[in-house]
Formats: C-alpha cells, sequence, structure tokens
C-alpha cells in the first residue's frame, strides 16, 4: 500500500537528514542528532504510518535496508549495542532508527532520549564521524544490490 504525499510531513516534504542511499521504496539518511555521528533512518518513501500499512513484500524489504545498515555499522564501528525504534509519534511517517550505541555516549545505557549519564566525549564522536565516509559507501553498493 502506498500513500501520497502528506503536506506539512517533514519526511515528505524533504529528505530528513543526508541522503545515503535511496531506492524506490525506502531510503537511508544520517540524521543530525548531536552527540550520535551514526544515527540513522530508514524511511519509507510513501507516506504511510503503520508497518501493517506495507504489503509482505515490502515489509521484508523495509526489514533487509534496516539489516543492512546495522551490519554496516557493526562491521566498521563495532558498537556496544545497536538500537532499533520505529515510533513515529512526532512525525507519524513510516521510519526506522537505526543507531550505533557505544558505552561512552552522553545517554549509554540510557535511551538516546533520556537524561543524559555523562558529558560528552566530543574526541571519540569525531572518531566515529571520520570513518562514516567508508562506511556509507560500502553501505550504498550493498543496498544497490537489495533493489
Amino acid at each position: 500500500m502506498s500513500g501520497a504525499p502528506a503536506p506539512g510531513c517533514p519526511l515528505c516534504d524533504g529528505v530528513g537528514g543526508t541522503l545515503v542511499w535511496q531506492g524506490q521504496r525506502c531510503r537511508v539518511i544520517r540524521a543530525d542528532e548531536a552527540g550520535y555521528p551514526a544515527f540513522y533512518r530508514v524511511v519509507w518513501q510513501a507516506h504511510v504510518a503503520e508497518w501493517t500499512d506495507l504489503t509482505l513484500a515490502d515489509r521484508a524489504h523495509c526489514l533487509d535496508v534496516v539489516a543492512a545498515v546495522e551490519t554496516a555499522l557493526r562491521a566498521h564501528l563495532g558498537p556496544d549495542k545497536i538500537n532499533l525504534a520505529s515510533l513515529g509519534n512526532m512525525v507519524p511517517h513510516l521510519h526506522w532508527h537505526v543507531v550505533a550505541r557505544f558505552a561512552w555516549d552522553r545517554h549509554f545505557p540510557a535511551p538516546v532520549w533520556a537524561a543524559a549519564q555523562r558529558a560528552a566525549n566530543v574526541e571519540r564522536e569525531s572518531a566515529v564521524a571520520a570513518r562514516l565516509p567508508a562506511l556509507e559507501a560500502e553501505l550504498a553498493q550493498s543496498l544497490a544490490r537489495l533493489v
């Protein structure tokens, strides 16, 4: 099932971050989230609000893309944990958050939106950010094969 663009929806009106890859059904963006250089979103192209709005084949494709992002993050960054979430309370446009988490990040082990546990580690955040171009290039190649 596909939905028409919804006026005022930030994921219909714009890309939603730095575009890493775009296919016909979904796209992968790197979100601009302070303290989290490896915070990605898999965004369904059509405006649908819920997972069950998709066909079984589309659900499988979307999860394949989520898995590819997680695989790339694990291979290139070696995070302590990967967080996956599909909330959509603030933006009711189907998207998955795929976030590399590290024991040194400001909120670990709590969710990224919880109270900070420690000060930002700018040096480590910069080191992660420096590895993203290679990660994203490899990820785009891997995703191109899923189409």
